[in-house]
């Protein structure tokens, strides 16, 4: 079986910024700045639309919106930020429109993508982004931010490589990241001979075939008594006054360490599930329909997406197969012994017995096993032309959408084409796999998405 070289990856790695109060003004005008172009350009696009016109060019934009907006009076204030962030924010625009027009045309899967929207200096997230010829990394540890200043970072870990793009964020709690693109080099992992499928569940988060049991910290469940706290001291400040800006802040500091908590155990977990298996199989779950039932505060709580989407990039990472199975395939039903389909089950079952061959089963357990044998199944029942492209990992930006097919998704290291023989660990994808995020600020952590 022939064998491609995987060429490169792309990896985002997220540090905390500290800013002195001079940086945070400037970082704050260059916020500012980068959200006015946008609003400008969005708005001139939908005056166009509205009007019947054609669609207005990006270069029409920049020259209008940013070249000559510079030397009027009432947009003079551009000029105190670098052009880089202006011209960054035109150019995200424009990848916002490409990514709804493609999903209008099909051409984009998952769910469908709403038209960009007007940002507010209220939103709780503010971001820039910078390419390397507005930011440099010092040798005394800081890093250059042009009309910054060199900003102070805590270097959680080292970088692989020589960044190509950076991404300044301030959070709601008042936390400034920076997040760096690097390429890199895939860090494959030696060959290993098992598989291994993943039922993902609420009480217990998931339960391998293997017969491991990972339980659910519920970090959002456990804080829940100190963030109802906060939020009735939140209710009862008056709207507009300082203490309720102070309140705020603590809710949404409670928040933050909740999410970065879960986001924590999310890569140790899915970590030393890549590490420990050669091919790893979930079930593609329809989380934008449970987030919308009794079960969503639960449902939020455990993250699957972000989880899920971990397992994905760092196959790719670490040349390690991934697959979805269909949402609609009946893991719960199916007696992972004989194959007979006992029939659908309420969700206080926890334990059947088979009418055919009498065997007893824990739901999860059964339903794991079947997991890896569909996940198996449709591995061998895959395109010969799986192998011959480079897989792309999209970006986590929260929680991550599904397919509304129910193909199966396909991340890693593609070894296995039609009609060939299982060999774990032999690359043959080629190409740039791609996998970061912009969302995601774990102080030193490598996201993809």
């Amino acid at each position: 079986m022939a064998s491609d070289s995987l060429l490169a990856m792309q990896l985002r790695y997220s540090y905390r910024a500290y800013p002195d109060a001079s940086q945070r003004r400037a970082l704050a005008r260059a916020f500012g700045c980068a959200r006015v172009v946008w609003n400008d350009c969005l708005r001139d696009r939908r005056e166009a639309h509205a009007a019947g016109l054609p669609y207005v060019k990006s270069a029409d934009l920049s020259r209008l919106r940013i070249t000559q907006a510079k030397r009027t009076e009432e947009r003079a204030w551009l000029a105190e930020v670098s052009a880089v962030v202006l011209q960054q924010s035109l150019r995200d625009l424009d990848a916002g429109y490409k990514n709804f027009f493609d999903s209008l045309k099909g051409k984009r899967r998952g769910p469908k993508v709403a038209p960009p929207r007007y940002k507010s200096k209220k939103d709780t997230r503010q971001s820039i982004r910078l390419t390397t010829n507005a930011f440099s990394v010092r040798d005394d540890g800081t890093v250059f931010v042009a009309k910054a200043g060199g900003i102070k970072v805590k270097w959680s870990r080292p970088l692989p490589a020589a960044p190509t793009s950076l991404t300044v964020t301030q959070d709601s709690c008042g936390r400034y990241f920076l997040s760096f693109v690097v390429d890199t080099e895939p860090d494959i992992l030696p060959a290993l001979d098992t598989e291994v499928g993943i039922d993902l569940g609420l009480s217990t988060f998931a339960v391998l075939s293997d017969g491991t049991r990972i339980h659910s910290p519920k970090f959002l469940r456990r804080a829940e008594k100190k963030l109802k706290r906060l939020q009735r001291e939140l209710s009862r400040k008056a709207k507009g006054s300082k203490n309720r800006a102070k309140a705020r802040i603590k809710v949404a500091r409670q928040h933050a360490r909740v999410a970065d908590r879960r986001r924590d155990w999310h890569h140790k977990a899915s970590t030393q599930i890549i590490r420990d298996n050669q091919a790893v199989y979930v079930e593609d779950l329809a989380v934008s329909g449970l987030v919308r039932t009794r079960l969503a505060k639960s449902v939020h709580d455990a993250g699957w997406s972000a989880f899920v989407g971990m397992l994905a990039y760092k196959a790719v990472k670490h040349g390690r197969y991934f697959g979805k199975i269909g949402r609609f395939e009946p893991t719960s039903q199916v007696c992972s012994t004989c194959g007979v389909k006992d029939g659908p089950k309420p969700l206080h079952v926890r334990e059947w017995t088979c009418r055919e061959c009498g065997t007893v089963h824990d739901r999860d357990d059964n339903a794991a096993q079947n997991t890896l044998a569909a996940g198996r199944a449709d591995r061998l029942n895959a395109s010969r032309s799986a192998g011959k492209t480079g897989t792309k990992v999209p970006a986590q930006r929260g929680e991550a959408g599904t397919h509304r097919d129910g193909h199966t998704t396909v991340a890693g290291t593609p070894d296995l084409q039609a009609g060939g023989d299982v060999k774990p660990g032999i690359p043959t994808s080629a190409g740039t796999l791609r996998a970061f995020s912009d969302g995601s600020h774990g102080p030193g952590a490598e996201y993809s998405s």
